[in-house]
């Protein structure tokens, strides 16, 4: 006998619906997330007389302890169904739009009685591919927070010390943070000595020396005088951003070095470093993306829009409109835009397909959501055949596609 097991997810309690093949509901049970309520799940599993693999599981998220003891107990039919397929059929028994956790449990394992064919069962990634996934996030979270923190630290900076600025190659870079946090005032620049500020660049190992003067007279340049009292107020913000700063950005860099050792002992690494332009990040982020199992994206198509570079089309009658798609994955829409437009500097053929379009096209985004629309088709073949990029072989098959017949 076949069993749907529907669990509606929260971060203290789950929600769990046992339904029959003919939908009848065999038991309901809430279990706190605790080992002694994953315990109690797979019990009342036992209570029914029921097989682990004989159940369909199904629930809106696959990243979080349940589904790792799931695993771990045998439970091999696990499914997770997007959000918004749930939400949109809320009105499955009750058209008067009320809800609650246990109602939404049995309408998770009812979707799957009736629709399971739809979904491809969840098949837990490598521990090395779930590592770098953990990576990705990480650094990709990092990079964010040192945009923020940036714009923040040269907005007070601009308050009261533009001279700090554009002393260095950038803002975040540390020996800038460094400068800021031994020279937090205009004063204190006005007090530094060349001597000084030579030992300062020696402790911080800048090496180019010739550039050394032209970056003092910078420091020491005509900008408008700020009172001291003003420099008073902003200079300890400046001095805790700065600070800030240069622990993240250390903290980036040391986990870009674990994610590239991460990266290099991956099998499937062949694969993305055959891609032009991918780079240290890239290629570890489309890793994680894709993941390990072949059968998560059956079609190119489903890779597609899970990433989100192809349009959603609606059709009926004579009304036919194409618009954005914005139910998808945005951060993997984010690691493939940045990874297309790079390309058009490398590959010739992504530089003709972007300046043939972007005459067509709303915006340079929309041409570089496009190219990279082109870029996953060829991206999830290779994966699928787990052979490395070949542009000539793939110049070639165009050509042979785009030929009369």
């Amino acid at each position: 006998m076949k069993v749907y097991i529907g669990i509606d997810w929260s971060e203290k309690k789950h929600d769990v619906c046992w339904l029959h093949e003919n939908g009848e509901v065999l038991r309901t049970l809430e279990i706190g997330h605790t080992l002694e309520g994953f315990v109690a799940l797979d019990k009342a599993r036992r209570e029914l007389s029921i097989e682990a693999k004989d159940c369909v599981v199904g629930m809106e998220t696959a990243h979080n302890l349940l589904v790792d003891y799931l695993w771990d107990q045998g439970y091999e039919q696990v499914y997770v169904l997007p959000p918004r397929v749930v939400k949109s059929l809320q009105g499955r028994f009750r058209q008067s739009g009320a809800r609650h956790d246990p109602w939404d449990a049995r309408l998770i394992a009812d979707i799957l009685r009736t629709d399971q064919r739809r979904y491809t069962a969840w098949q837990p990634d490598s521990p090395l591919t779930r590592q770098i996934r953990s990576a990705v996030g990480l650094v990709g979270y990092l990079t964010k927070e040192i945009v923020r923190n940036s714009n923040r630290l040269r907005a007070v900076l601009l308050r009261y010390y533009p001279a700090a600025l554009n002393l260095f190659s950038s803002l975040d870079a540390p020996i800038t943070l460094a400068f800021i946090q031994a020279y937090p005032t205009p004063q204190a620049a006005d007090r530094l000595s060349y001597a000084e500020f030579e030992q300062f660049l020696r402790l911080h190992r800048h090496t180019q020396t010739k550039k050394w003067p032209n970056i003092y007279n910078q420091l020491k340049a005509d900008y408008p005088k700020t009172k001291a009292e003003i420099a008073a107020i902003y200079s300890a913000q400046a001095v805790t951003l700065a600070r800030i700063l240069y622990e993240l950005v250390v903290n980036k860099q040391t986990w870009l070095k674990e994610l590239t050792r991460l990266y290099e002992a991956h099998p499937d690494r062949e694969i993305y470093a055959s891609l032009p332009c991918a780079g240290t990040f890239l290629e570890p982020a489309l890793l994680a993306k894709l993941g390990d199992d072949r059968q998560r994206f059956p079609s190119p198509k489903v890779l597609q829009a899970t990433a989100g570079t192809c349009p959603v089309t609606q059709r009926s009658g004579k009304r036919h409109v194409v618009y954005f798609r914005r139910a998808c994955d945005h951060e993997f829409r984010t690691i493939v835009q940045q990874w297309a437009k790079l390309t058009v500097e490398k590959s010739p053929w992504a530089e003709a397909y972007y300046r043939t379009i972007l005459p067509k096209c709303g915006s340079t985004n929309d041409a570089v959501r496009r190219l990279a629309n082109r870029w996953l088709e060829i991206v999830w073949r290779i994966w699928q055949d787990r052979v490395p990029y070949d542009q000539e072989f793939h110049l070639k098959q165009h050509l042979l596609r785009c030929k009369p017949r």
